[in-house]
C-alpha cells in the first residue's frame, strides 16, 4: 500500500501548525488512519492488514517526506499493534473490540516505574517520558521491572493515567511526546502484560508465520526510519531552492562541492532504506525466524540510521545558505528533527555494535531486545 497524494499533501500543509501546537492536527490523524496505516500490523482475524513489514516502513518514509513528526508519532502508535498481537487473546479482544485501528502510545523506559506483583497481576505506578502521539490514544504500553522476575510491558487504559505536558523541545515538536503519570497504583491484570522473554523467544498466541518475527525487529525500525524521509525532504528543498538564497557562490547548487554533498547525502539515506527493506525480506525468507546472529546484525544496522541521516543533514546544512540559520527556516527544522531521533536509546549504536561483534566472534548474545 502507498499513502495517497492527497493525504501526503494534507500532512505537509499541517506540518507547521503541528510544530507550533506540539501535536499532530486531528484531521491529519484521521486521514492517516483512513489510509489503513494504523492497521498495518493488526491481525487479519481482527480486520487488520497483516501486511509485509517493509511496506509499512516505506509508507513511514513517505509520510516523513511530508512531516517527520507525523511519521514518527503515528509510526510508533501503529507498530504497537504488532506487540498487542503477541499478547493474550483477552487483551487483543479489548483493544480491537471496536475495530482494527487501535491507537496505543508507549513509553518502555522502566526507570520511573514502580511495580508490585499481586495475585492475578501487578500494581503499577510511576512516571514515564517520551510517549509519542499519546494525546491521540486511548491506551498506553508502559515498561517496568518486576522484582525477582524481570522486564514486562503493561497495557493500561487512559482512565488509569494522566498525560503531563512536558514536550518543549528543539525538534519533532508535533510528536507530542509527553509524560505518562500514574500517581496512585493501578491494577494491571497479567493478561494485559507482555514479558520481555516471550518477545525474545517468539512466544505468542498467533498461528505460525508472520508473528514469529521478533517484536523488537519491528520496533527498532520505527524510531529511525522517518529520518530517511526527512533527508529526502531536505534534498527537495535544495532542488526547489526554498530559503537557500546566498551571495556565496561556493554554496550554489551548481558548485562541484555542493553537488558532491548532495550525492553523498542522498546515498546515505537511500542505502539506509535499502538495508531496511533487505532485512525484512531476509526475515520473510527465513519464515520470520532469523538466527541470533542475524537479529544482532539487524539491530546494529537499524541503530546506524540516525547517524547516517545526521551525517547527510550536516553535509547539506553546511551549504544551505545564510537564511538557514533563522528560526523557523524549513531546512533548520529538518536538521533539528533528525538530530532528535538520535536521542532515542535504540539509535545509539555503541552497545549494539559490541553485541553484534561478540556474537559474530562466537560469543554469547547479551541483548534480549532484538
Amino acid at each position: 500500500m502507498a499513502i495517497s497524494a492527497s493525504t501526503l499533501d494534507l500532512v505537509a500543509a499541517r506540518a507547521d501548525e503541528g510544530r507550533r501546537n506540539r501535536r499532530i492536527a486531528d484531521d491529519v490523524v484521521q486521514a492517516v488512519v483512513g489510509e489503513g496505516f494504523i492497521r498495518h500490523f493488526t491481525p487479519a482475524a481482527h480486520g487488520g492488514r497483516q501486511a509485509p513489514p517493509q511496506d509499512f516502513f516505506l509508507d513511514q518514509i513517505a509520510l516523513a517526506e511530508a512531516d517527520m513528526s507525523t511519521a514518527w508519532a503515528l509510526g510508533i502508535v501503529a507498530v504497537h499493534n504488532y506487540q498487542i498481537a503477541l499478547m493474550d487473546p483477552r487483551a487483543q479482544d479489548e483493544i480491537w473490540g471496536d475495530g482494527p485501528d487501535a491507537m496505543v502510545s508507549s513509553s518502555y523506559n522502566p526507570v520511573g516505574a514502580r511495580c508490585e506483583a499481586v495475585d492475578g497481576g501487578v500494581m503499577l505506578s510511576g512516571r514515564w517520558g517520551w510517549s509519542s502521539g499519546s494525546l491521540h490514544c486511548n491506551w498506553v504500553l508502559l515498561g517496568g521491572v518486576i522484582p525477582e522476575e524481570g522486564y514486562r510491558t503493561f497495557l493500561v487504559p487512559a482512565a488509569d493515567y494522566r498525560i503531563e505536558d512536558t514536550w518543549h523541545t528543539m525538534g519533532l515538536q508535533a510528536t507530542g511526546s509527553n509524560d505518562i503519570v500514574i500517581d496512585a497504583p493501578v491494577f494491571v491484570p497479567d493478561y494485559r502484560t507482555h514479558k520481555q522473554m516471550d518477545g525474545f523467544l517468539g512466544i505468542h498466541h498467533q498461528p505460525p508465520g508472520y508473528y514469529d518475527m521478533p517484536w523488537a525487529q519491528a520496533f527498532i525500525r520505527v524510531v529511525n526510519t522517518s529520518a530517511i524521509g526527512a533527508v529526502r525532504h531536505a534534498l527537495s528543498l535544495f532542488r526547489d531552492r526554498v530559503g537557500l538564497a546566498t551571495t556565496d557562490m561556493t554554496k550554489s547548487p551548481t558548485d562541484p562541492d555542493v553537488l558532491d554533498r548532495i550525492a553523498r547525502a542522498s546515498l546515505l539515506a537511500e542505502t539506509s532504506a535499502k538495508v531496511m527493506v533487505r532485512n525484512f525480506e531476509e526475515m520473510a525468507a527465513a519464515d520470520f525466524k532469523p538466527s541470533i546472529l542475524d537479529r544482532a546484525r539487524y539491530r546494529y544496522e537499524a541503530s546506524l540510521v540516525a547517524d547516517h541521516c545526521i551525517a547527510a543533514m550536516d553535509l547539506l546544512m553546511d551549504v544551505a545558505g545564510g537564511r538557514s540559520v533563522y528560526a523557523g527556516n524549513g531546512f533548520q527544522d529538518l536538521w533539528h528533527d533528525v538530530r532528535m531521533a538520535r536521542a532515542h536509546v535504540a539509535n545509539n549504536p555503541a552497545g549494539f555494535a559490541r553485541n553484534y561483534a561478540s556474537v559474530l566472534m562466537g560469543g554469547e548474545n547479551k541483548d534480549m531486545f532484538l
